[in-house]
């Protein structure tokens, strides 16, 4: 009573407050603890929330033992800090930046206890306190600051001119090249001035993607073919622009219906009037139009309603020769086709004069879906050429009257890429409909699921196939257009292909037989409890390349914005069954990571063939999954894109089970492992080493609980869309989870420009050349981002002034 009396009735109230406030944040930090103890985890978070609740008790009597033995917690907390994470900026600051602010508190009231105790309070408090201060500043300015997961080594790619008889002259493909290069050689806009970059010009589709977890979103990469730039929408409307000045030349309103799925990534362009060299020999054959009037050079799309469409590109007139008035009907064949369970996302594929499709079936819904054939049609005519059925691969013709393709057969639903020199097609292949359930999986299934498949693009001949995740039961499919290379190996340039997966995994396979070129290793894992599943004993690892975003988690890679959501992060990772990459989901609740999602997704891979690199963007979320055995007579919940609803419950249909699946996200809606969740990585393609990798994003429109923090710090998040490399020694991307189009010097991965976007984008950025003014303009659409409900329909070109 004499020691409060000493004191005035605020600091009573600032200290009882403050030693409550600390004992009971260390009781709650010692209740989690205790579960974390009885799971085999840390011992850290009982003892120290014990420590904690006993140093609040203390300072709430007006002890200064209570000051002393928190300063004694945070010294311990540090030293724990340091062995469990290491020196890595983000780990440590989710362990010690809240206790070091509570401990700044505690150091600003020590001469308060002091008092109460009869003491003279000295001055050492406040130096202790300003160097905390400082510290805790000087942390929080780091939040704002990139920090690289690898440093750049020096060996980026550096400067080389554009040769002029090298430049590039259109944006023709998906890719820009039938090979998926995403590689342009321009310079006008490189390193030097991208700094100046402006808006030159907007345009607005009138088509927004809405979305209610339906998959409603824009992930377009444009064309751009001499004056002309074209767009399609995410209900496949179909738009010529002004290169120059983005104004509306012609629109075709085609307006495709679907339940889920709203999108359009991309469109093949063919011209009628140039030749075609015949691949094999040095004969040269001509694609006659049509007609003379009608559609010599035309755009192909196909549509989230199935249909594969021919329009004029001078007019947007509809292909009166293709198909019937201009359309093809993709159900032909398949069967029984409910709404929404297939449909085409990706772009078309221009095989010299053959248009290739593939499609997407929607995942788990059901064992008894489309199947997922691949077709090539004459694009003059329409007429189908030839079919590649997963499920019958000799027959290479359509099905008799009142037969199908087979049906739950493997689909390729990403974009597919093209080598006119050997007239290959090279499709990435998913999996069969119930994509973690194998137990009814043909053989044929088990030879095609999760592959690359390489196919004659006159005939469908199948050339060679090689397989990623064998009976893939994590919905690992092969999610990108792979990007042609040449590769060096043994002193000799081999024509390669390279892919990224969603298992981080980076492929190189040798084009004209599909073998590695880099070490793939099987390596032995681990089966899980579902009755009669062909668990496969080995899954391949591309140990030659680097992997991405796949690392081995540990209790100590869970992260939080505070001890506590990291401490809840570690109980989940502990009560959940985790063998690594390839934990095979069971009746338990296992831990895939990354999960379905990425690792690497559909945006691709850029490339940068003069030095020799290619560049990776990815997202890092995990997935957790539990398999419930099922009468199957429930419904799927709308938690993610509806039909195939990517989160929540699965159906499964069919099967004796349904499935329960979320990402693991901790209670603040994080990712419960240490950032960065998304990074863009250079990787020189002579040494198969990464040159650098950065973190991509920042939380200024998202945040904790879906609440955006309006704060530039530069987590590195999830990125969803591709890359633009440019020979003027830039990368450009735009899908983050902030509003922003960005660009990042290829050489050491430093951020050189961003531009505010009014939306988020998911798009691929493009660029062209003007060929009436010779201005270099890039070109990104904008429809918003996945995790933000913001939505628009901008189309935005960028020049320098």
């Amino acid at each position: 009573m004499k020691q409060s009396q000493r004191l005035s009735g605020i600091s009573t109230f600032i200290l009882v407050g403050l030693g409550v406030v600390i004992a009971l944040l260390g009781l709650a930090l010692a209740a989690g603890g205790v579960k974390l103890v009885s799971l085999g985890g840390s011992w850290y978070f009982l003892v120290g929330g014990l420590v904690m609740a006993v140093s609040g008790l203390l300072i709430a009597r007006f002890k200064t033992a209570g000051a002393w033995l928190f300063a004694a917690f945070l010294v311990g907390t540090a030293i724990w800090a340091v062995s469990d994470a290491g020196l890595v900026f983000w780990p440590v600051f989710s362990r010690l930046f809240m206790f070091s602010a509570v401990g700044l508190a505690v150091t600003l009231v020590y001469p308060l206890l002091k008092r109460a105790n009869g003491g003279v309070p000295g001055r050492g408090a406040y130096g202790i306190a300003a160097v905390l201060a400082i510290a805790l500043a000087v942390a929080a300015g780091n939040m704002f600051v990139a920090h690289p997961t690898v440093a750049a080594t020096g060996t980026g790619p550096g400067l080389t001119p554009v040769e002029p008889a090298n430049a590039q002259k259109d944006w023709a493909h998906y890719g820009n090249t039938e090979g998926g290069s995403r590689f342009a050689a321009l310079d006008q806009i490189n390193r030097n001035n991208v700094d100046k970059l402006k808006v030159a010009w907007t345009y607005h589709t009138g088509d927004v993607a809405e979305s209610d977890g339906n998959g409603a979103e824009d992930q377009l990469t444009p064309l751009q073919i001499g004056n002309k730039v074209f767009i399609c929408t995410p209900h496949n409307n179909v738009i010529a622009l002004d290169a120059d000045t983005g104004k509306e030349l012609w629109k075709n309103a085609i307006n495709a219906k679907s339940k889920v799925w709203q999108r359009c990534r991309g469109m093949a362009y063919f011209d009628a009037t140039k030749a075609i060299a015949q691949p094999g020999n040095s004969s040269i054959i001509e694609a006659k139009p049509a007609s003379a009037a009608n559609c010599q050079r035309r755009l192909l799309t196909n549509t989230i309603d199935a249909r594969l469409i021919a329009v004029d590109a001078d007019t947007g007139e509809f292909c009166r020769g293709f198909g019937i008035n201009g359309q093809v009907d993709l159900k032909a064949g398949l069967g029984d086709v409910p709404d929404s369970y297939y449909q085409l996302s990706s772009a078309p594929l221009m095989a010299g004069t053959t248009v290739v499709v593939g499609g997407r079936v929607a995942d788990n819904v059901q064992t008894d879906m489309p199947g997922g054939v691949i077709r090539g049609f004459d694009v003059i005519t329409g007429a189908m050429r030839w079919a590649f059925d997963p499920g019958n691969p000799q027959d290479r013709n359509a099905p008799a009257e009142g037969s199908t393709y087979a049906r739950s057969t493997p689909n390729s639903w990403a974009p597919m890429s093209y080598d006119p020199a050997t007239n290959t097609v090279f499709l990435p292949m998913g999996s069969s409909s119930t994509d973690i359930y194998g137990v009814e999986r043909s053989k044929l299934d088990h030879t095609y699921g999760a592959s690359i498949l390489a196919l004659d693009a006159t005939s469908g001949e199948e050339r060679w196939v090689f397989q990623t995740v064998h009976n893939d039961l994590w919905d690992f499919d092969l999610p990108m257009q792979p990007s042609l290379i040449d590769f060096a190996k043994d002193g000799k340039t081999v024509p390669a292909l390279v892919i990224g997966t969603k298992a981080g995994q980076i492929y190189v396979l040798d084009r004209a037989t599909g073998k590695p070129l880099t070490d793939v290793k099987e390596v032995p894992v681990k089966a899980a409890n579902i009755p009669n599943e062909p668990y496969s004993p080995t899954q391949p690892k591309s140990v030659g390349m680097p992997q991405i975003g796949a690392q081995h988690l540990t209790e100590s890679d869970m992260w939080g914005a505070t001890p506590y959501d990291q401490l809840l992060c570690r109980i989940d990772f502990k009560s959940m069954r985790y063998d690594g990459l390839y934990t095979a989901p069971g009746t338990d609740k296992s831990l895939s990571f990354p999960g379905s999602l990425g690792g690497m997704n559909w945006g691709s891979i850029s490339t940068d063939p003069v030095h020799g690199f290619i560049f990776v963007n990815d997202m890092r979320l995990g997935l957790w999954i539990q398999m419930i055995p099922s009468q199957n007579k429930g419904q799927a919940t709308s938690g993610g894109e509806a039909l195939n609803t990517g989160m929540g419950a699965v159906p499964l249909k069919g099967t004796p089970y349904a499935v329960n699946k979320n990402r693991f996200l901790s209670v603040a809606g994080i990712p419960c492992q240490a950032p960065p969740f998304g990074t863009l990585t250079a990787i020189d393609m002579k040494t198969q080493k990464v040159a650098w990798q950065v973190p991509v994003g920042t939380v200024e429109d998202t945040g904790p609980l879906g609440i955006r923090m309006h704060l530039p710090i530069k987590i590195g998040l999830p990125t969803l869309g591709g890359t633009l490399s440019t020979q003027g020694g830039l990368i450009f991307i735009a899908g983050t989870q902030d509003f922003y189009l960005r660009a990042f010097n290829s050489g050491n991965g430093e951020e050189v420009w961003k531009a505010r976007l009014p939306v988020g984008s998911q798009g691929g950025p493009m660029t062209y050349v003007s060929p009436k003014t010779g201005k270099q303009y890039i070109v990104i659409t904008a429809g918003g981002a996945r995790q933000s409900t913001d939505r628009g329909d901008y189309v935005m070109a960028y020049a320098l002034p």
